[in-house]
């Protein structure tokens, strides 16, 4: 059994310290098979972007963006294996792992005789959620720059948006999963998610979408992360990623707040 005790930084006093708390408890309850799990999330967008990005790839041949840029098909594909990286990682700790705390190892009714709230109960959460999400980026991206798909300062500027674009998805999948009320719920969840990953621009430009389907998946936070990443790891950023940003920390506030509330009706019914 593996443990991790975080260092005490601040007196138990605050929302953050609360919230942080929160977090301590899931790294202090780590156990060593959860590593297998939390390993198995990096390889799954590792394997797609070696047999789709690099096998179907030699097929393909180079990309010609809307923008005019010419890329490999493999660097196509990588900005949206890291964000669906991001996506996985965040999706699986506030939806699955989240769930089965709160509705059937009611841990939360325990936090909740603390001065916790469930607003930080959430927030904790979702930080926790960070490092795992955060850990499978950074790993991700390391195999792009060894793989010459980015570079290390792409990477650099890459990294925080894969951390926003984690954010935004736990931050939703932590609301959802306020509304499930048994497993079979998730299996929709998770039509939902595969859905995504095919049709956001991950595999091949929207523009090829007819325009009624171009605009839907235009519309979609995956999309959005996928536009962010990719134009930062090729290097054409410009003023359009100040949307793709704005939109995903827009989603990302509404989903803490909607989890926060929710969370309070049904731990304190």
């Amino acid at each position: 059994m593996v443990s991790i005790v975080l260092p005490k930084l601040v007196s138990f006093e605050g929302p953050a310290r609360r919230a942080f708390s929160v977090t301590e408890r899931n790294a202090a309850a780590l156990k060593s098979a959860y590593w297998v799990v939390m390993i198995s999330g990096f390889f799954e967008p590792l394997l797609y972007l070696l047999s789709i990005g690099v096998g179907v790839g030699a097929l393909v041949g180079d990309l010609t963006l809307p923008g005019g840029q010419v890329v490999t098909y493999a660097a196509f594909v990588a900005p949206a294996m890291l964000a669906a990286s991001a996506m996985t990682g965040a999706l699986s700790e506030t939806t699955f792992n989240f769930f089965g705390k709160m509705k059937y190892m009611k841990l939360y009714d325990g936090i909740l005789a603390t001065p916790v709230q469930p607003f930080e109960i959430a927030l904790g959460e979702l930080a926790w959620a960070m490092i795992r999400g955060s850990s499978y980026s950074a790993a991700f991206l390391v195999v792009m720059v060894w793989m010459d798909l980015t570079t290390v300062g792409r990477a650099l500027v890459a990294f925080p948006a894969a951390v926003l674009v984690g954010f935004t998805f736990g931050a939703l999948g932590m609301a959802l999963s306020t509304f499930m009320r048994s497993w079979q719920d998730f299996d929709l969840m998770g039509s939902v998610q595969f859905s995504l990953f095919l049709f956001s621009g991950t595999f091949v430009p929207a523009e090829v979408y007819p325009t009624v389907l171009r605009w839907l998946v235009e519309l979609t936070p995956l999309y959005r992360a996928v536009h962010l990443i990719r134009d930062l790891s090729i290097g054409s950023a410009g003023p359009a990623q100040l949307l793709d940003v704005a939109y995903l920390l827009a989603l990302t506030v509404f989903g803490l707040v909607l989890a926060g509330r929710r969370m309070g009706r049904l731990l304190t019914r």
